[in-house]
């Protein structure tokens, strides 16, 4: 029984150790970023996007970058199109998007990439208001096509 009890114990550290925010493999980050999710395993990047999603505020300041595929969206209401890149899950069947700005002077499409292209992001999670509501983004400086 106290096998059992400590084995499940140990489960849930390395667990715990491994879903918290930030969590990357050693040697896997680049410099300066907080969130790598392009050095997690599919099981990790699974995890923390969800945490991104729902509890996005815990990652205002922090430096994410990401690889998956690119969607803009226009908005009728606010008359703009917003960039989003698409994280698939472990099982690649269902995939989380994550909103992003690109820094600078860039005109739509002209100097983005094509729909659904793979690409890579690095940059800083922020939050912004519009119409009432808060809304988070990754602000990067600049787009990698893979």
């Amino acid at each position: 029984m106290k096998t059992v009890l400590l084995s499940a114990a140990c489960l849930s550290l390395m667990l715990a150790a491994g879903c918290s925010a930030g969590a990357v493999p050693d040697g896997g980050a680049d410099e300066g970023v907080d969130v790598d999710l392009t050095a997690m395993s599919a099981t990790m990047v699974y995890a923390e996007v969800y945490n991104i999603t729902v509890s996005p505020a815990d990652y205002v300041g922090k430096t994410i970058k990401a690889s998956g595929l690119y969607y803009p969206y226009y908005y009728e209401e606010t008359g703009l199109i917003y960039h989003n890149i698409y994280i698939a899950d472990a099982a690649a069947c269902c995939q989380q998007g994550i909103e992003f700005a690109w820094q600078g002077e860039h005109a739509y499409p002209d100097d983005y990439p094509a729909e659904q292209a793979r690409i890579v992001i690095s940059g800083t999670f922020g939050s912004y208001d519009e119409l009432g509501y808060t809304y988070y983004h990754i602000v990067t400086d600049g787009i990698t096509v893979e």
